[in-house]
């Protein structure tokens, strides 16, 4: 989803926490952030190339990603995205069909995988963007058009070796968005577009009467009334447990954009529910190029906070011992995603909304990934770095015990007082994806550096029950930064990584988890203490200026979050 104004501020009012902005670009700063000062408080450093150094030209190849070594299990790392829009979503300004969003992807950005998510809503184009005669349910647009594209594609050669479906973005009763996918024993077959079909006409507010009257017939009253309670949304999802307990998923998309939207209670009962369905949040949202950071563009008062992204990543992930940090302070498997949210960049010299598929945000996962149902099992799997710009391309972060070794997902047993091993690997491209001026297809050969690697721990102490005081707390206060790494500290190994390990006592039950910048830990607006702050609006009258303003805001603003290895204590 993204935002059309009718104008743009010059300014934002007068508030108790308002940050500069910038509006204008020279040539003299286009220069990206590299790092920052180990730690200190110096803003970011730029990394201009060498005088004479030609620039790239679209298409240009995507950054080679490098691979860590593949330990355990069979498998390999892949990148993808899970929330992609074509034109047969009316919001997409008609800027791209499908076979130019797959190019972006795969061709230019180099993904692995791929999720087509249209909006679940009336469709007025095909995938082609020719407008239709009337609108129709996009569950119709999906089988008519979306589906026999991609098979014919890939049929053909064209993206054989790419894993590649068609999912839908819902708008979910009471609370936002969810990208579902129903793969079904089949995916993208004629039974799994019946399904979609089917939960478009249960768990949406379309007419009964553009469904095919055999299938109405079939399929029954519809599920809900006003389609905006949060039992209708709990009815949808235990439909999907009932019918594709193991081949569907829903995912929480930018779940804080718009305020009180959701409350944990719910996100828990939504994973209580259907813990194999509802496992994954997007908190390193899409739509990075509108003036509000993400799309959030709710007031700029304090009461909405909650409702920012924080260096591009929203707060319910970003805030230390925050909502994701009370989840997984009680075992959950419920993993952070990185997505584009494609709709288009640019519009009409006036509007921007987001980058293309593998462009900015990717979704680095490991798995035996081969179609989209072995995707989906490594998803489960949460064996899953996300990043923005390119900060890293590579991550092996694993906590070792006497007996056993886990990474990203996976449990450690141990014994209490026994020494864990943290080690953690990484590398960072030769250059990421930010070009100058935006839209003109030159890259700005910036090599983007981290800064500084937070190693995060979080106390275990168990599910919460529905009914109890517990059930509504949305923190967890024993997370803390265990460790700060920086430069000083890590080292570049025989394989090209920077390396660096870590022993603590195994204690409680509890989990670790990364983040990482290019960022100082007190920079200006954007950091405090090593926490990011909020993403405040970038704004200016003048539309180019302003576009290669908050391309240069997101590009000098990069962070990863690895997903957590959990560890058990074994009583004594």
């Amino acid at each position: 989803m993204f935002n059309l104004p009718t104008s743009l501020p010059t300014a934002l009012p007068a508030l108790p926490f308002r940050r500069t902005l910038f509006s204008t670009l020279a040539v003299g700063t286009l220069m990206l952030a590299g790092c920052g000062g180990g730690g200190g408080s110096s803003g970011p450093a730029f990394l201009p190339t060498a005088p004479g150094t030609p620039t790239a030209v679209a298409p240009a190849p995507a950054p080679a990603q490098a691979q860590p070594p593949a330990p355990g299990p069979a498998g390999r790392w892949t990148v993808g995205d899970l929330h992609i829009h074509t034109m047969q979503s009316d919001d997409t300004q008609q800027i791209s069909t499908l076979d130019q969003v797959l190019a972006k992807a795969f061709d230019q950005f180099g993904l692995d995988w791929a999720a087509i998510s249209d909006h679940l809503r009336l469709s007025s184009y095909d995938n082609n963007g020719n407008k239709l005669a009337a609108q129709i349910p996009f569950s119709e647009g999906m089988a008519k058009y979306q589906v026999p594209r991609i098979k014919a594609l890939q049929a053909g050669g064209k993206y054989a070796d790419k894993t590649i479906f068609a999912a839908f973005e819902w708008d979910m009763p009471s609370h936002d968005h969810g990208n579902v996918g129903i793969l079904t024993d089949n995916p993208m077959s004629d039974a799994a577009l019946k399904a979609v079909s089917q939960f478009e006409y249960l768990f949406t507010n379309r007419d009964p009467a553009l469904f095919p009257a055999a299938d109405v017939a079939a399929w029954g009253p519809k599920a809900g009334t006003g389609y905006n309670t949060h039992a209708e949304t709990m009815a949808a999802i235990a439909w999907l447990k009932k019918n594709y307990p193991d081949t569907s998923y829903l995912q929480i998309n930018h779940p804080s954009r718009n305020p009180g939207k959701y409350t944990i209670a719910q996100l828990r009962e939504m994973n209580d529910l259907a813990p194999n369905i509802v496992f994954s949040l997007e908190g390193m949202v899409g739509n990075q190029m509108e003036p509000d950071r993400g799309g959030y563009n709710s007031a700029y008062i304090d009461a909405n906070l909650p409702s920012r992204t924080y260096g591009g990543v929203d707060y319910l992930v970003a805030k230390l011992g925050g909502t994701w940090d009370a989840l997984l302070s009680e075992g959950r498997r419920i993993w952070n995603v990185a997505d584009s949210d494609y709709h288009f960049t640019i519009s009409q010299g006036q509007y921007s909304s987001g980058y293309a598929p593998g462009e900015y945000a990717k979704n680095h996962l490991f798995g035996d990934i081969k179609d989209p149902k072995s995707l989906l099992t490594a998803m489960r799997s949460g064996k899953l770095f996300a990043v923005n710009g390119g900060l890293i391309d590579a991550l092996d972060f694993k906590v070792q015990s006497a007996k056993t070794a886990g990474e990203m997902g996976s449990e450690v047993a141990a014994k209490a007082g026994e020494d864990l091993t943290i080690t953690i690997r990484f590398k960072s491209p030769e250059r990421n994806n930010f070009e100058y001026q935006l839209g003109s297809g030159r890259f700005a050969n910036v090599k983007p550096v981290v800064d500084h690697i937070d190693l995060i721990a979080g106390d275990v102490t168990g599910p919460e029950l529905p009914g109890t005081p517990g059930y509504s707390r949305d923190t967890n206060p024993s997370t803390r930064v265990l460790k700060r790494f920086t430069r000083a500290d890590w080292k570049l190994d025989a394989d090209g990584y920077f390396a660096v390990s870590y022993t603590v006592k195994a204690g409680n039950n509890q989990y670790f988890r990364l983040r990482g910048t290019n960022l100082g830990t007190d920079v200006p607006n954007e950091t405090a203490g090593g926490e990011p702050l909020f993403d405040a609006q970038t704004t200016g009258t003048d539309n180019v200026a302003r576009f290669n303003a908050i391309n240069v805001r997101n590009y000098s603003d990069l962070w990863f979050y690895s997903n957590p290895v959990f560890v058990k204590v074994a009583a004594q």
